[in-house]
């Protein structure tokens, strides 16, 4: 046995060294732990909201490529499957198909909130800040988000930072101060584009999309509001699963080797996401941590 475990990490070690940060050898333990259905159809179908990039790059052909597509070709090889990665439009329907069974998982990250784990058990990987991408030089001056007042701001439909914002602005009307016009998109892509565009003040998201985002823009937009808490306590983020199922458990421990291997950390590496890296991945930390 430990002749074969030497072998494997061997064998990990020469793929990582030259680059294939994916390549895994089968765990034929944890293979054993997959639902029969699984096993049988010999795939995971794991959905996705459209490109959340570095995570998420959905291209023309609709191939999936990013850290999450690297890091599930890596658990894909672990557990011996093929994972087919399907896009649809808004984190509510990705959350409806995973309750209805038509996807496996959402290989995500997708944010996990207190409120959000009744429904589903989050597997995560990341940790996360929620900030503001703004125009070069921040000409409204958001420092955080009690800046917000009076301003418009996309945020993507059905997520955190969508019900953060909206609070927010009955903050404002409170206080007297104007309301925030709150911008809701189904993707990355067009609430980026409301502000390259000047339809909107800033887009209020996850730093590590947004730090993606920016720097494709050639200098238009910038970063606001960062080292702030922005409305959010700690933010974990992960792969979403059906409730109670025994395929979290195995999502689990699939994360567990690809960290003790090194294969978590290459790959967040690889995409600039080193300041999103946990120490371990963990089921349902928004509410563990909490307790």
């Amino acid at each position: 046995m430990k002749l074969k475990l030497a072998i494997a990490s061997t064998a990990v070690s020469i793929a990582l060294l030259f680059g294939q940060a994916s390549a895994q050898n089968v765990d034929q333990s944890l293979r054993a732990r997959l639902p029969k259905s699984i096993l049988d159809s010999g795939e995971l179908v794991a959905v996705n909201n459209g490109s959340f990039p570095p995570y998420e790059i959905v291209g023309d052909d609709h191939a999936l490529t990013g850290a999450s597509a690297d890091l599930w070709e890596a658990i894909g090889g672990l557990l011996g499957l093929k994972i087919r990665h399907e896009t649809v439009s808004g984190l509510a329907a990705v959350l409806a198909g995973i309750k209805s069974g038509r996807y496996q998982l959402a290989a995500g990250p997708v944010g996990d909130y207190p409120e959000r784990e009744p429904a589903n058990d989050f597997v995560d990987w990341v940790q996360e800040f929620v900030v503001f991408a703004v125009q070069k030089g921040n000409p409204t001056h958001i420092g955080s988000i009690a800046d917000t007042c009076g301003q418009r701001v996309s945020v993507m439909a059905a997520g955190s930072a969508e019900k953060v914002i909206k609070q927010q602005s009955e903050e404002c009307v409170k206080a007297g101060k104007p309301a925030v016009e709150v911008q809701s998109f189904t993707d990355q892509a067009t609430s980026i584009l409301a502000v390259r565009s000047r339809r909107a003040d800033a887009f209020f998201s996850s730093q590590a999309p947004l730090v993606y985002f920016v720097s494709q823009t050639n200098g238009q937009l910038t970063l606001a509001g960062t080292g702030q808490k922005n409305g959010f306590e700690d933010i974990f983020q992960g792969t979403v699963v059906p409730k109670d199922s025994a395929l979290g458990a195995v999502v689990l421990d699939a994360f567990k080797i690809l960290f003790a291997n090194g294969t978590y950390a290459k790959i967040m590496k690889k995409w600039g996401l080193e300041g999103n890296m946990l120490q371990a991945p963990g089921l349902n930390l928004a509410t563990k941590r909490g307790s």
